[in-house]
């Protein structure tokens, strides 16, 4: 083994480790990072980017009826090979940014290969034994798959694979009706295939149910089948296909089993974190299946090794393991004791319209004792989504009577875009009257916002009391 010495050494090229990795060394750290699979990870190589390059195909595929009412007339024609290859482009055109050649120019060593735990400060892999001042644990998640009989014995996708198809299914199903689930399935419905959602409970179930149900109307127009309320039981080949056994539960508990057959399987059902391998008993570093326990610094049992990202067992967003990197730098590099804020953590589904959410639901408002009050501001009322025929959604604000604001959902065209307004005024814990007095321009999605924040002044300001006082006041005038 060839010794090394680093004051920080960090373990997974994700967007968390090379995140710390870039800040650290630029700010005169010593690093070592070790990486024995793709650099990027899988935000890069098997998540968001190659994600939203397919879903930027369907969406240039799908044939909207509103083009018609438009007078714009288009086919439909869908080159799966030429989707793929769009995809490869993407990933290719941002993979320099996260190279092993970048980063080892910046000054990081970099060690292609798989670590594991000595003690809680040496680390050994690729033939090399690490000794370092601080450990960053950044390996992220893999694809659960669930122990549903049969499932081991059938070829199937997970988001690791999907995106090496080159031909459009016949019929897709997919297990698991989360954001990836939903994405996937929107996408390759876009694309010309049949496609089946099989979900346990109910689709994108962490986010406001008013919301998800306009958007579960969308889906159901565009084709997709959702069978919610169904477990699956069992899976094997059917032929040149796949056969899922689907038992019901909740409201579905009373009909019987039913089998649905299709020609692909994606299981989209979550992710675990990657703890395989790691030797963290080594470290003394206490773990469960859901991830690494961490305080709110990030500090893992052993106080100089962090976690970062998916691995620490909190939020499963690229975003996430970003902002943590920024954490734990001030934490290492500074001895500040930064500490993570969940509470202004924003995430974004991206199906069309975009589902997007930050803060607390209005569920979890009441839960807190906090007497949240619920505002709205439909896109139906919105002049730039009439203009694009695109009313299908709304703003929602939850704030407390004195107008705080706790939370914020959208289901828009560009949800993600619009709901970072909402980050910053729950992050600067700025009041509603923040909201309703900034000026935007027209016509922009964006007004929705406004409007919303508005009608926490709407029955004070248009009320009786205010009209005779406005009488009074213009007899003087």
């Amino acid at each position: 083994m060839t010794p090394l010495d680093s004051d920080i050494c960090i373990i997974g090229g994700g967007s968390g480790g090379l995140s710390v990795a870039a800040g650290a060394v630029q700010m005169g750290a010593k690093v070592v990072l070790f990486e024995g699979r793709k650099m990027g990870g899988d935000c890069l190589n098997y998540g968001c980017v190659p994600s939203k390059a397919l879903i930027a195909a369907a969406k240039m595929a799908h044939h909207d009826p509103r083009h018609k009412i438009m007078g714009v007339h288009a086919e439909k024609s869908v080159n799966m090979p030429q989707v793929k290859a769009h995809i490869d482009d993407v990933i290719a055109g941002i993979a320099p940014h996260d190279s092993v050649e970048r980063f080892t120019n910046l000054g990081v060593k970099v060690i292609e290969a798989d670590a594991q735990f000595v003690s809680a400060r040496v680390i050994e892999g690729g033939g090399y034994r690490v000794k370092a001042k601080f450990v960053v644990i950044a390996t992220g998640s893999v694809p659960f798959v669930p122990p549903v009989p049969g499932l081991d014995k059938v070829p199937h996708f997970t988001n690791e694979t999907i995106f090496t198809l080159e031909e459009v299914p016949e019929h897709l199903l997919v297990m698991g009706g989360g954001p990836i689930g939903i994405e996937m399935a929107q996408s390759f419905r876009r694309l010309g295939a049949k496609v089946t959602v099989l979900e346990a409970a109910k689709i994108l179930n962490r986010d406001d149910p008013e919301l998800v149900e306009i958007l579960r109307r969308r889906l159901i127009d565009e084709g997709l089948n959702l069978r919610e309320g169904m477990a699956a039981s069992a899976v094997k080949k059917d032929g040149d296909g796949i056969a899922v056994t689907l038992s019901p539960l909740g409201d579905n508990a009373k009909n019987n089993e039913e089998i649905i057959k299709g020609s692909h399987l994606l299981v989209a059902v979550g992710r675990r974190p990657q703890l395989a391998h790691l030797g963290l008993e080594k470290a003394g570093i206490k773990f469960t299946p859901g991830g690494i326990e961490t305080d709110r610094r990030l500090r893992t049992s052993a106080r100089r090794v962090f976690a970062i990202g998916d691995v620490a067992g909190r939020q499963q967003f690229t975003h996430i393991a970003g902002y943590h990197a920024g954490i734990v730098i001030r934490n290492m590099l500074f001895g500040l004791p930064a500490r993570v804020d969940d509470s202004t953590v924003p995430w974004v589904t991206y199906t069309d319209p975009e589902l997007a959410h930050v803060g607390m639901t209005m569920e979890m408002a009441e839960s807190a004792g906090l007497a949240p009050i619920r505002l709205t501001a439909s896109l139906a009322d919105n002049d730039r989504a009439r203009a694009e025929r695109r009313t299908e959604g709304m703003v929602i604000a939850i704030i407390t009577k004195k107008g705080r604001i706790l939370g914020a959902s959208i289901l828009a065209p560009h949800a993600g875009e619009m709901i970072g307004a909402w980050s910053i005024a729950i992050a600067t814990k700025a009041n509603i009257k923040t909201m309703a007095g900034f000026i935007a321009p027209y016509p922009t999605y964006g007004e929705a916002s406004k409007r919303a924040a508005g009608a926490f002044f709407t029955p004070k300001l248009f009320s009786d009391r205010v009209r005779r006082v406005v009488r009074f006041l213009l007899k003087w005038r």
